[in-house]
């Protein structure tokens, strides 16, 4: 998959380990550490561990790893498709500070979604949170409807924000 888009960028589907996307996901590891550095409080150590394995990514249920690149192959954003049991799940969506305002997370959701239908799916489903309030309008704006916080982030993230795309 390489296609130009509207906001200058390209979208690329990468191996999962490409080092790009794994600097684009190391930059959302520390926004997020940042957004939402005690939101959850002072919890035991068991509980932050339990959260943790819930978040982790697993290679081998990855369907799809996209990345934005602009004209000058400057990495601009990234999303993950994956296979959560029977569902199919949007991760890791991140699209970088210099880059934000252009488009490109809605660029890259769009991409995701086209990714998922042409596999089969027939909803995609994704967990955000409260400090997050521009990926929830963003989701919102492209037609996610909210659904009821499901595993594994039920039991580790219940204040979550999970939505939910039929085809």
């Amino acid at each position: 998959m390489s296609e130009r888009t509207s906001t200058g960028s390209r979208i690329l589907e990468v191996a999962w380990d490409d080092p790009r996307a794994a600097a684009l996901r190391d930059e959302l590891d520390a926004d997020l550490g940042a957004r939402y550095d005690g939101f959850h409080g002072d919890e035991p150590a068991e509980r932050k561990a339990a959260r943790s394995r819930a978040l982790a990514m697993h290679p081998d249920e990855i369907v799809a790893t996209l990345i934005a690149v602009d004209a000058d192959g400057t990495p601009t954003g990234h999303v993950i498709l994956r296979r959560l049991g029977e569902e199919w799940e949007i991760k890791r969506l991140v699209v970088t500070a210099a880059a934000r305002g252009r488009g490109i997370a809605r660029t890259l959701m769009t991409a995701a979604l086209d990714r998922a239908r042409a596999g089969g799916a027939d909803r995609v489903i994704l967990q955000t949170g409260i400090p997050q309030p521009e990926s929830v309008a963003l989701y919102e704006s492209l037609g996610f409807t909210r659904i009821p916080v499901y595993e594994p982030y039920a039991e580790t993230m219940p204040r979550s924000i999970c939505f939910a795309y039929a085809f």
